[in-house]
């Protein structure tokens, strides 16, 4: 509970903390890595600090929880701490690091916003952050003993037992625990994280979600090699993987996580993907035959062609396992490739969908904007409809929720 006293100063200090958040952040991190460089050390990805994603996520989940506790300070935005609690927990993170952030956030505030930050003010925003860390450090001892993980030692080495080549640029990896111990529990559209040395000795980690059933002797990940983009460096793991990796090499894991999860029920259920985030709905989809399932299913993914829709077969081969499934595809390029498939951007409106359906969520920030707002018009309840990032949540550091 936020203190009335602490609520007021938070409330009339917010228009300019909130303002002021992401050089806040730029300094925080600056001064962080400066002081502390091993956190980057398979902590942070690279490519989400040398793009401002990580800055603009963590400015804006300061500013949701903020919000939040003012709209009603005996509550907390639990759908924004699920989320980062996640995260966390996939990278290893320990309740002994709040306290290293703590003291290079509290101090880059003060940089920015100087004589503003009186003590009473201090004090105020120490509050929430102690509440939003106290929050997350409960959210996150819970997943390790539920995820049986030491949170000093959360990674276990696994053995590539197959390389598939899904596209010119994606590829899926099987993978046995290489102490050939049980596999840990899983559930449908959870990810793993996998943490890869790099060349200068860093190591640097990536999140993938597991595309094939949780409970199949194997587990499956599919790498999407992530190219550079004018001043965006190419994606490190992702190309360190796809370039190098082959059967019998080993890769370092995490548990799996996510709260994006398929629940058990009996509603219609629809899977909606662009590019590579298929392969959570493919190991939904997995999931789903090898339980038996009966559930009405309808996948839905967008494309840039045939030729680049990773796990196309997969899904193909799943929907004629699924009795209640049907499919959708659209491509920008050689639609005519893919018999029934619909050419240019995905287009739900003039789809008929169950106004009861569970829909999940997949892909690009502006592709999973548009579409939720189709969604939305066509009738389906916002509660109904979830997603998953791959990185940094930019939707949910906006507030939209």
């Amino acid at each position: 509970m936020l203190s009335p006293e602490s609520a007021a100063v938070v409330r009339a200090t917010l228009p300019a903390v909130g303002g002021a958040l992401n050089e806040i952040t730029t300094r925080f991190y600056g001064t962080m890595f400066a002081e502390q460089p091993e956190l980057l050390d398979g902590l942070f990805n690279r490519g989400n600090q040398a793009s401002g994603e990580q800055r603009q996520a963590l400015a804006g989940s300061i500013a949701a929880f903020a919000q939040g506790l003012l709209a009603d300070p005996d509550s907390r935005p639990d759908a924004l701490l699920a989320r980062i609690a996640h995260k966390h927990a996939a990278l290893g993170v320990t309740e002994d690091q709040y306290t290293i952030v703590h003291k290079y956030l509290f101090r880059a505030i003060g940089d920015v916003l100087g004589e503003a930050v009186t003590a009473e003010v201090a004090a105020a925003w120490d509050e929430v952050y102690w509440l939003m860390a106290g929050a997350l450090i409960a959210q996150e001892a819970r997943l390790y003993q539920e995820a049986q993980v030491d949170p000093r030692t959360p990674w276990r080495q696994w053995t590539v037992v197959e390389r598939r080549e899904e596209t010119s640029d994606a590829v899926s990896f099987l993978l046995r625990p290489a102490d050939e111990g049980p596999l840990p529990r899983a559930r449908a559209g959870q990810y793993v994280s996998v943490r890869v040395l790099m060349p200068d000795g860093i190591h640097q980690t990536r999140q993938y979600s597991l595309s094939s059933a949780p409970d199949d002797g194997l587990r499956r990940i599919t790498v999407k090699r992530v190219a550079s983009v004018a001043d965006t460096p190419e994606g490190e793991v992702s190309n360190r993987l796809y370039r190098t990796v082959r059967a019998g090499d080993e890769l370092t894991l995490s548990a799996p996580f996510g709260d994006v999860v398929l629940d058990d029920a009996d509603s219609p259920l629809v899977l909606v993907s662009a590019g590579i985030g298929c392969t959570p709905m493919v190991g939904m989809l997995e999931h789903l035959a090898a339980t038996g399932s009966s559930r009405p299913v309808r996948v839905l993914h967008a494309d840039r062609a045939p030729a680049d829709h990773a796990l196309r077969a997969d899904t193909r081969r799943l929907m004629a396992e699924l009795p209640a499934a049907t499919a959708e595809f659209w491509y920008e390029q050689d639609a005519t490739e893919e018999p029934g498939s619909h050419p240019g951007l995905m287009d739900v409106d003039g789809l008929d969908l169950p106004v009861d359906a569970d829909v999940y969520l997949c892909g690009s920030l502006p592709f999973m904007r548009a579409v939720r707002t189709q969604l939305l018009r066509a009738g389906i309840p916002a509660r109904n409809i979830r997603y998953e990032v791959f990185g940094p949540d930019l939707w949910l550091a906006n507030a939209e929720r």
